[in-house]
Protein backbone atom coordinates (compact mmCIF):
# COMPACT_ATOMS: atom_id res chain seq x y z
CA UNK A 1 0.00 0.00 0.00
CA UNK A 2 0.87 3.21 -0.66
CA UNK A 3 0.60 6.47 1.83
CA UNK A 4 -2.88 6.89 0.78
CA UNK A 5 -4.48 5.14 3.86
CA UNK A 6 -2.62 7.10 6.71
CA UNK A 7 -3.17 10.65 4.76
CA UNK A 8 -7.19 10.38 3.99
CA UNK A 9 -7.60 8.82 7.77
CA UNK A 10 -5.65 12.09 9.02
CA UNK A 11 -7.83 14.28 6.31
CA UNK A 12 -11.12 12.58 8.20
CA UNK A 13 -10.19 12.88 11.59
CA UNK A 14 -9.35 16.54 11.09
CA UNK A 15 -13.01 16.83 9.00
CA UNK A 16 -15.30 14.54 10.84
CA UNK A 17 -16.97 17.31 12.88
CA UNK A 18 -18.53 19.03 10.35
CA UNK A 19 -19.97 16.28 8.26
CA UNK A 20 -22.06 15.39 11.88
CA UNK A 21 -25.36 17.50 10.69
CA UNK A 22 -25.17 16.02 7.43
CA UNK A 23 -24.89 12.53 8.74
CA UNK A 24 -27.53 13.07 11.17
CA UNK A 25 -30.19 14.58 8.04
CA UNK A 26 -29.57 11.60 6.31
CA UNK A 27 -29.74 9.18 8.94
CA UNK A 28 -33.18 11.19 9.80
CA UNK A 29 -34.93 10.52 5.51
CA UNK A 30 -37.12 7.62 5.86
CA UNK A 31 -35.79 6.66 2.44
CA UNK A 32 -32.02 6.82 0.34
CA UNK A 33 -31.93 9.61 -1.55
CA UNK A 34 -28.44 9.53 -3.44
CA UNK A 35 -25.74 11.70 -3.85
CA UNK A 36 -24.80 15.33 -3.47
CA UNK A 37 -28.02 16.45 -4.99
CA UNK A 38 -30.51 13.38 -3.18
CA UNK A 39 -31.83 12.06 -6.27
CA UNK A 40 -34.44 9.54 -4.66
CA UNK A 41 -33.51 5.48 -4.86
CA UNK A 42 -37.35 5.23 -6.34
CA UNK A 43 -36.30 7.32 -9.52
CA UNK A 44 -32.94 5.44 -10.17
CA UNK A 45 -33.12 1.66 -8.74
CA UNK A 46 -29.77 1.45 -7.12
CA UNK A 47 -30.67 -1.69 -4.57
CA UNK A 48 -31.71 -5.13 -4.81
CA UNK A 49 -33.51 -6.72 -2.22
CA UNK A 50 -31.95 -6.42 0.70
CA UNK A 51 -34.70 -7.73 3.44
CA UNK A 52 -32.72 -10.56 5.05
CA UNK A 53 -29.33 -9.71 3.25
CA UNK A 54 -25.75 -9.46 4.43
CA UNK A 55 -24.79 -6.28 4.13
CA UNK A 56 -20.92 -4.53 4.30
CA UNK A 57 -20.76 -0.45 3.57
CA UNK A 58 -17.32 0.39 2.83
CA UNK A 59 -16.20 3.88 4.08
CA UNK A 60 -19.52 4.42 5.49
CA UNK A 61 -18.29 7.63 7.59
CA UNK A 62 -21.51 8.33 9.51
CA UNK A 63 -22.89 5.07 8.30
CA UNK A 64 -26.09 6.73 7.22
CA UNK A 65 -26.23 3.78 4.43
CA UNK A 66 -26.40 1.00 6.43
CA UNK A 67 -28.92 2.54 8.60
CA UNK A 68 -31.08 2.99 4.62
CA UNK A 69 -30.32 -0.63 5.02
CA UNK A 70 -31.01 -1.89 8.06
CA UNK A 71 -34.60 -0.19 7.83
CA UNK A 72 -35.23 -2.44 5.04
CA UNK A 73 -34.35 -5.52 6.81
CA UNK A 74 -30.91 -5.82 5.81
CA UNK A 75 -27.89 -7.01 8.29
CA UNK A 76 -25.19 -4.12 7.70
CA UNK A 77 -21.73 -4.09 8.59
CA UNK A 78 -20.18 -0.62 8.48
CA UNK A 79 -16.62 -0.28 7.97
CA UNK A 80 -14.30 3.01 7.90
CA UNK A 81 -10.82 3.92 8.42
CA UNK A 82 -11.45 7.30 10.41
CA UNK A 83 -12.30 6.51 14.40
CA UNK A 84 -13.67 10.09 14.64
CA UNK A 85 -16.26 9.48 11.87
CA UNK A 86 -17.09 5.73 13.80
CA UNK A 87 -17.35 7.86 16.83
CA UNK A 88 -20.49 10.13 15.06
CA UNK A 89 -22.39 6.47 13.56
CA UNK A 90 -22.11 5.59 17.29
CA UNK A 91 -23.55 8.80 18.20
CA UNK A 92 -26.71 8.46 15.79
CA UNK A 93 -27.18 5.10 16.34
CA UNK A 94 -28.13 5.63 20.02
CA UNK A 95 -29.81 8.87 18.74
CA UNK A 96 -32.20 6.95 16.30
CA UNK A 97 -32.04 3.90 18.21
CA UNK A 98 -30.80 1.37 15.23
CA UNK A 99 -27.68 -0.32 16.37
CA UNK A 100 -25.81 -2.32 13.79
CA UNK A 101 -21.80 -3.39 13.87
CA UNK A 102 -19.13 -0.61 13.09
CA UNK A 103 -15.49 -1.87 12.25
CA UNK A 104 -12.96 0.78 11.76
CA UNK A 105 -10.52 -0.46 8.95
CA UNK A 106 -9.57 0.55 5.42
CA UNK A 107 -10.96 -0.73 2.06
CA UNK A 108 -8.01 -1.76 0.79
CA UNK A 109 -7.91 -4.25 4.23
CA UNK A 110 -10.76 -5.33 5.03
CA UNK A 111 -10.61 -7.92 7.95
CA UNK A 112 -13.98 -9.05 7.01
CA UNK A 113 -14.76 -13.41 6.30
CA UNK A 114 -14.42 -14.14 2.26
CA UNK A 115 -17.67 -15.21 0.86
CA UNK A 116 -20.07 -13.61 3.70
CA UNK A 117 -22.04 -11.18 2.08
CA UNK A 118 -24.70 -10.48 -0.41
CA UNK A 119 -23.98 -6.84 -1.02
CA UNK A 120 -20.74 -4.45 -1.01
CA UNK A 121 -22.20 -0.80 -1.40
CA UNK A 122 -20.13 2.55 -1.15
CA UNK A 123 -21.57 5.82 -1.69
CA UNK A 124 -18.80 8.76 -1.38
CA UNK A 125 -16.34 5.97 0.73
CA UNK A 126 -13.83 3.62 -0.82
CA UNK A 127 -15.86 4.46 -4.39
CA UNK A 128 -13.50 7.60 -4.34
CA UNK A 129 -11.16 7.44 -1.45
CA UNK A 130 -10.14 3.73 -1.73
CA UNK A 131 -7.21 2.62 -4.38
CA UNK A 132 -9.93 0.94 -6.76
CA UNK A 133 -7.09 -1.69 -7.63
CA UNK A 134 -6.82 -2.94 -4.05
CA UNK A 135 -10.93 -2.55 -2.49
CA UNK A 136 -12.55 -3.65 -5.46
CA UNK A 137 -10.39 -7.22 -4.91
CA UNK A 138 -11.67 -6.80 -1.52
CA UNK A 139 -15.41 -6.38 -2.54
CA UNK A 140 -15.11 -9.56 -4.75
CA UNK A 141 -13.24 -11.58 -1.69
CA UNK A 142 -16.23 -10.74 0.16
CA UNK A 143 -19.31 -11.64 -1.79
CA UNK A 144 -21.18 -14.54 -2.26
CA UNK A 145 -21.77 -15.95 -5.85
CA UNK A 146 -24.38 -13.68 -7.27
CA UNK A 147 -24.10 -10.79 -5.04
CA UNK A 148 -24.00 -7.81 -5.61
CA UNK A 149 -21.46 -4.30 -5.62
CA UNK A 150 -22.97 -0.92 -5.66
CA UNK A 151 -20.51 1.88 -5.69
CA UNK A 152 -21.36 6.05 -6.38
CA UNK A 153 -19.27 8.65 -6.62
CA UNK A 154 -17.90 11.76 -8.99
CA UNK A 155 -17.94 10.75 -12.50
CA UNK A 156 -15.02 10.71 -14.54
CA UNK A 157 -16.06 13.11 -16.72
CA UNK A 158 -16.54 15.56 -13.98
CA UNK A 159 -13.14 15.07 -12.25
CA UNK A 160 -11.83 15.84 -15.51
CA UNK A 161 -13.43 19.49 -15.66
CA UNK A 162 -12.59 20.33 -11.81
CA UNK A 163 -10.25 23.03 -11.67
CA UNK A 164 -7.40 22.14 -8.38
CA UNK A 165 -9.10 25.02 -6.62
CA UNK A 166 -11.86 23.10 -5.09
CA UNK A 167 -14.17 26.30 -4.35
CA UNK A 168 -14.47 26.84 -8.20
CA UNK A 169 -16.93 25.05 -9.94
CA UNK A 170 -16.72 22.81 -13.11
CA UNK A 171 -16.34 24.51 -16.13
CA UNK A 172 -16.89 22.95 -20.13
CA UNK A 173 -13.39 22.43 -20.55
CA UNK A 174 -11.01 19.26 -20.15
CA UNK A 175 -8.32 19.84 -17.53
CA UNK A 176 -6.90 16.02 -17.01
CA UNK A 177 -6.41 13.54 -19.47
CA UNK A 178 -8.60 10.52 -19.49
CA UNK A 179 -5.59 8.35 -20.14
CA UNK A 180 -3.97 7.09 -17.08
CA UNK A 181 -6.43 8.55 -14.47
CA UNK A 182 -6.21 6.52 -11.55
CA UNK A 183 -4.76 8.62 -8.10
CA UNK A 184 -5.86 12.58 -7.77
CA UNK A 185 -4.36 15.04 -5.28
CA UNK A 186 -5.64 18.17 -4.31
CA UNK A 187 -2.68 20.88 -3.88
CA UNK A 188 -5.27 22.05 -0.74
CA UNK A 189 -5.57 19.02 1.28
CA UNK A 190 -3.49 15.97 2.33
CA UNK A 191 -6.28 13.83 1.17
CA UNK A 192 -6.32 11.24 -2.19
CA UNK A 193 -9.11 10.67 -4.28
CA UNK A 194 -8.98 7.73 -6.91
CA UNK A 195 -11.03 7.88 -10.09
CA UNK A 196 -11.16 5.10 -13.06
CA UNK A 197 -12.15 5.96 -16.88
CA UNK A 198 -15.38 4.31 -17.78
CA UNK A 199 -12.65 1.74 -19.80
CA UNK A 200 -10.81 1.09 -17.37
CA UNK A 201 -13.41 0.45 -14.29
CA UNK A 202 -14.92 -1.96 -16.87
CA UNK A 203 -11.74 -4.13 -17.11
CA UNK A 204 -10.72 -3.85 -13.52
CA UNK A 205 -14.57 -5.44 -12.64
CA UNK A 206 -14.42 -7.79 -15.18
CA UNK A 207 -10.79 -9.09 -14.17
CA UNK A 208 -12.34 -9.68 -10.59
CA UNK A 209 -14.88 -12.04 -11.31
CA UNK A 210 -18.19 -9.13 -11.74
CA UNK A 211 -20.72 -8.63 -14.35
CA UNK A 212 -20.94 -5.51 -14.90
CA UNK A 213 -25.02 -4.45 -15.11
CA UNK A 214 -25.87 -1.12 -15.16
CA UNK A 215 -23.68 2.02 -15.15
CA UNK A 216 -26.22 5.11 -13.77
CA UNK A 217 -25.42 8.44 -14.94
CA UNK A 218 -27.43 10.48 -12.08
CA UNK A 219 -29.24 13.55 -13.49
CA UNK A 220 -30.51 15.94 -10.63
CA UNK A 221 -33.85 17.58 -11.29
CA UNK A 222 -34.02 21.03 -12.12
CA UNK A 223 -35.00 22.96 -8.95
CA UNK A 224 -32.38 21.14 -6.31
CA UNK A 225 -29.48 22.70 -4.58
CA UNK A 226 -25.82 21.59 -3.26
CA UNK A 227 -23.70 22.48 -0.77
CA UNK A 228 -20.92 21.56 -2.95
CA UNK A 229 -19.27 24.31 -4.80
CA UNK A 230 -17.02 22.41 -7.27
CA UNK A 231 -20.17 21.56 -9.65
CA UNK A 232 -23.12 23.78 -10.88
CA UNK A 233 -26.86 22.70 -11.25
CA UNK A 234 -26.77 23.48 -15.03
CA UNK A 235 -23.33 21.75 -15.40
CA UNK A 236 -25.09 18.60 -13.74
CA UNK A 237 -28.52 18.95 -15.68
CA UNK A 238 -25.96 18.67 -19.30
CA UNK A 239 -24.13 16.10 -17.81
CA UNK A 240 -23.46 13.68 -15.33
CA UNK A 241 -21.48 14.96 -12.30
CA UNK A 242 -21.97 11.91 -10.08
CA UNK A 243 -22.25 8.17 -11.65
CA UNK A 244 -22.89 4.92 -10.00
CA UNK A 245 -22.13 1.14 -11.08
CA UNK A 246 -24.03 -1.87 -10.32
CA UNK A 247 -21.82 -5.57 -10.95
CA UNK A 248 -22.98 -8.87 -9.74
CA UNK A 249 -20.12 -11.74 -8.85
CA UNK A 250 -20.11 -14.62 -10.87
Amino acid sequence: MDDSIARNRAHWEADAERWVEAGRRNWARDAPRWGIWGIPETQIGLLPDVAGADVVEVGCGTAYVSAWLARRGARPIGVDPTGAQLLTARRLQAEFDLRFPLVQAAGEQLPLRSSSFDLVISEYGAAIWADPYHWIPEAARLLRAGGDLVFLGNSSLLTMCVPDDEELAAGTSLLRPQFGMHRLEWPDTVSVEFHLSHGDMIRLLRSNGFEVRDLVELRPAPDVTTRFPYVTLEWARRWPSEEAWVARRR
